[in-house]
């Protein structure tokens, strides 16, 4: 039955990455992103590593995706900013993620109450993956913290810049 599992959970993440890439709007095509990310971490869960699964949806789909979302609707501002998130709150474009990550949630719900879920990994615990990356590789963190942070301001002011050579226009 685990099989099973792993290849619903592989199809959602196939079909929810497939509306990433295909989406025009930037902000739908976050959200199909964070249901492939779920999917993936339900792919985790089933392969017995359940830390890599809460990583991959805190880390993930919780942070990073969610930064995303904002630098992108920061940088959609303009005069008809309204009409835009008129049409990305529309009930419709709900339907598509709520059901693939419905899907998810019986998924993960069956195989916590059947126990259907690899165990017989040897468990990492959250001490083990921060001494292994903050011992070792703490400046190369640290470095791509800096980085990460570079590039979200860059992104604000090169959006600002744009954002303003359009309105002279329009004006």
């Amino acid at each position: 039955m685990e099989v099973v599992l792993f290849y619903i959970a592989a199809s959602v993440a196939l079909m929810s990455t497939v509306l990433v890439v295909t989406r025009l709007n930037a902000s739908h095509a976050l959200i199909y992103l964070i249901v492939s990310l779920l999917s993936i971490a339900i792919i985790f869960f089933l392969l017995g590593a359940p830390f890599a699964a809460a990583l991959e949806v805190v880390i993930y789909a919780g942070a990073i995706v969610v930064l995303f979302l904002f630098v992108v609707m920061m940088l959609n501002l303009g005069r008809s900013s309204v009409e835009r998130e008129r049409s990305w709150l529309s009930p419709s474009m709900w339907y598509g993620p709520a059901a693939l990550t419905f899907i998810l949630f019986l998924e993960l719900i069956y195989a916590i109450s059947t126990g259907t879920a690899d165990t017989s990994a040897v468990a990492v615990t959250p001490k083990q993956v921060g001494i292994s990356l903050f011992r070792p590789y703490l400046l190369a963190v640290e470095l791509a913290s800096i980085l990460l942070l570079a590039a979200l301001v860059g992104a604000f002011h090169l959006g600002r810049r744009y954002l303003r050579q359009r309105r002279e226009e329009i004006e």
